[in-house]
């Protein structure tokens, strides 16, 4: 016999007031917090929060003088009410596109170089059918912040490259392949690397570089290169994720920057030359990240729909012929 009431008992006493105060104590840390915030007395807060825990047999918080915290009961139930506000919020939204289809808005979570590569287009497209609605983006640099921001349903999608294989552990996550991408070496057409046919990675090593941070995909690429030939890493003259910026000091500088192949266009008024140098064959994914189990919006929909249509366009425009 569990020792656990039934799910049709707490049924009938759980009511949704009580898992907005526990989802506002488990954000908040604290009961006078979330007393503060739903503008109640904290006893009241500590009294429902009471009445959950005599109902469910468990403890789901553990106090301190520091504040509260979820216990692995009260975590389980946290991570079960996210989605059960999400899928309000998202109610909420199909009814308000159901009255009028020019609103909604979108959230999404990008790296710095797929926003410059492909949101322009893809944001003036749906804003062309969608005038009246809003598109939040936040710059990601951690391919890791991407997913646990979808998982707490702060993003409805993500952009970005996928630069490690997902795992078991990723089973909850839609993933559409959008195109692939390689990495390439460039300088400014100044220098004299510009001028050769033909230049072997070694001879590059003492250059001053541009780089990425080190958990980006860009700054991995150059270190697998040069780990295949046996070389040290290369040291970096300048450390930056800003296209502007790279493609800037590339032009004008004597420096040596690797570019995703696809974001070549975004140089294009710049003197920047894609020099001739054997590379690892190293392809990687760009794609739209999002929760398998979440029920999108309409608009979001809409929105994923402009960026396969921008990328679709994009590809086709790489491969016809010069």
């Amino acid at each position: 016999m569990s020792k656990f009431p039934s799910e049709d008992r707490i049924g009938r006493r759980l009511r949704f007031r009580d898992l907005q105060v526990f989802f506002a104590v488990a954000q908040s840390g604290s009961m006078a917090k979330a007393a503060a915030q739903l503008g109640v007395t904290q006893p009241s807060v500590s009294e429902i929060i009471a009445g959950l825990e005599h109902m469910f047999e468990v403890r789901l918080f553990d106090r301190s003088p520091r504040g509260v915290e979820p216990t692995s009961y009260g975590g389980a139930l946290l991570k079960r009410s996210i989605a059960v506000f999400d899928e309000l919020k998202q109610g909420i939204k199909d009814i308000e596109y159901l009255a009028d289809p020019t609103l909604g808005e979108v959230r999404i979570a990008c790296t710095p170089a797929i926003a410059a590569l492909i949101l322009p287009q893809v944001v003036q497209r749906f804003a062309q059918q969608h005038p009246r609605a809003v598109v939040h983006q936040d710059d990601v640099t951690i391919f890791a912040a991407n997913l646990s921001g979808l998982r707490e349903r702060i993003y409805d999608l993500t952009l970005t490259r996928l630069d490690r294989p997902l795992t078991g552990e990723d089973d909850d996550l839609n993933v559409e392949i959008l195109f692939n991408d390689r990495m390439v070496l460039a300088a400014g057409m100044h220098t004299r690397w510009a001028r050769r046919r033909k230049i072997d990675l070694a001879e590059l090593a003492d250059e001053p570089w541009i780089l990425s941070a080190p958990h980006t995909w860009n700054y991995a690429g150059v270190m697998e290169a040069f780990q295949a030939r046996g070389l040290p890493m290369p040291r970096a003259s300048a450390v930056t994720l800003s296209a502007p910026l790279r493609a800037h000091l590339l032009a004008n500088g004597p420096y040596i920057a690797s570019i995703a192949h696809a974001s070549l266009r975004l140089h294009a008024g710049y003197p920047i030359k894609v020099l001739p140098v054997d590379l690892p064959d190293r392809t990687t994914p760009v794609g739209i990240i999002t929760l398998k189990k979440r029920t999108l919006n309409p608009v979001v929909e809409r929105f994923i729909e402009c960026a396969r249509e921008v990328t679709r366009q994009m590809v086709e425009r790489r491969a016809a012929p010069k």
